[in-house]
């Protein structure tokens, strides 16, 4: 059998965190994704490196996909989620671009892609709610998400998921059906959906 993984994407406070955790908990397999970062703000859930260690595993092959956001550079690598995949494991990576959810395909596996979505103000309230410094700096990559997807209003999705309107471990089960069922990724009406 194939291994698998998630990818969820979605703007600042769709409940990527809150998702995955969840998926933990219904099933012990799944497990964060733990992506490199290189810069300032927040350290958990990252392995904290240099922006030289990624451009030299860069030029070495071993990135799937890297980008930059929060003044940060940050990279999914090869090695890491094969680690995962070689020990029964079922990875969950976090994007928040279109691109980097369709690069990370090249790796041998099934993918569940899941759309996660909700309005600016669920983000504007979910970020105050836990907290954030940079209320600003996260409402504006919203609507580069939002712009991200009408920009890729082609690329297909497993899942899409209302996060406002629908409860962690409804949103989890759906996940892990989908995924257990090999759920394809199929055009969805992005349009409709982000308004």
């Amino acid at each position: 059998m194939n291994p698998s993984g998630v990818i969820l994407y979605g703007p600042p406070g769709a409940g990527k965190d809150t998702l995955t955790a969840e998926l933990s908990r219904l099933r012990p397999e799944y497990v964060l994704f733990q992506r490199l970062k290189a810069g300032p703000g927040r350290t958990t859930g990252y392995r904290l490196t240099t922006a030289q260690h990624i451009e030299e595993m860069a030029q070495a092959g071993e990135i799937l996909y890297r980008n930059s956001r929060y003044d940060a550079e940050y990279a999914i690598d090869r090695g890491a989620v094969s680690a995962l995949v070689d020990a029964g494991r079922l990875p969950v990576l976090h994007m928040g671009q279109v691109a980097g959810a369709h690069a990370v395909s090249v790796f041998r596996a099934h993918w569940t892609r899941v759309l996660l979505w909700c309005p600016e103000e669920v983000t504007r309230q979910r970020c105050q709610g836990r907290g954030d410094k940079d209320l600003d700096a996260r409402l504006k990559v919203w609507h580069e998400t939002r712009q991200d997807l009408l920009d890729h209003a082609a690329e297909p999705w497993s899942l899409v998921i209302r996060s406002d309107q629908m409860s962690p471990a409804q949103a989890a089960q759906a996940i892990d059906d989908a995924r257990s069922a090999g759920v394809p990724a199929e055009e969805r009406d992005i349009r409709g959906l982000v308004g």
